[in-house]
């Protein structure tokens, strides 16, 4: 199916734009969402009549958001998990989940603007990216940890999912375990 595009779309077109998609896309995505229009020659009229306005709109929302980044931008938010001795979760951090942190902190962030591919299984500092205008996007780092010590402990650099955190004791690197092993089977040989 043939649409006219109502604003820009990632990985699509730009707005005015006449693309053939998908029909259960335009169905059921773009149509009903009002982003895009069948291409017909009374809907191409009407879209030409309504450009100015759709372009101030685009406009006004683009501003919105950029304001919006500024503030956003680079910030950290703290999550916290129950995980397991390794830093795996009980569970995972998803779309959702991180869009509520935003909002718990004043910022109006729906979970379909959270760019995340895959859900966040490990405790540790990720870096989400969050997209507020098609052409507007910013990245904040979600801090996961087990509690509000190990948050602030995780952001100041230390690595909690390493032996000497969980264990405390220290990792030595395996090639030197296999020398040492080498060396006393060469001495016997000897």
């Amino acid at each position: 199916m043939e649409v006219i595009l109502l604003e820009r779309i990632s990985r699509l077109g730009q707005m005015g734009d006449t693309v053939k998609v998908k029909d259960g896309y335009a169905r059921n995505f773009l149509l009903p969402q009002g982003k895009a229009l069948r291409a017909n020659e009374a809907n191409k009229k009407k879209f030409e009549g309504q450009r100015a306005q759709l372009e101030a709109r685009n406009l006004e929302r683009k501003n919105e958001a950029q304001a919006v980044a500024e503030k956003l931008d680079g910030k950290s938010f703290i999550a916290v998990r129950s995980a397991g001795e390794t830093g795996q979760l009980y569970g995972s951090v998803s779309t959702r989940d991180i869009a509520e942190l935003l909002t718990a902190d004043g910022f109006t962030v729906n979970r379909n603007q959270v760019e995340l591919n895959t859900p966040i299984k490990t405790i540790g500092l990720h870096t989400v990216a969050v997209a507020l205008h098609p052409e507007v996007e910013v990245s904040v780092t979600i801090n996961i940890a087990r509690s509000a010590e190990e948050a602030e402990r995780q952001a100041k650099g230390e690595d909690l999912t390493s032996a000497e955190a969980i264990y405390g004791i220290e990792e030595e690197p395996l090639s030197e375990e296999i020398d040492e092993e080498e060396g006393l089977e060469g001495e016997e040989n000897a």
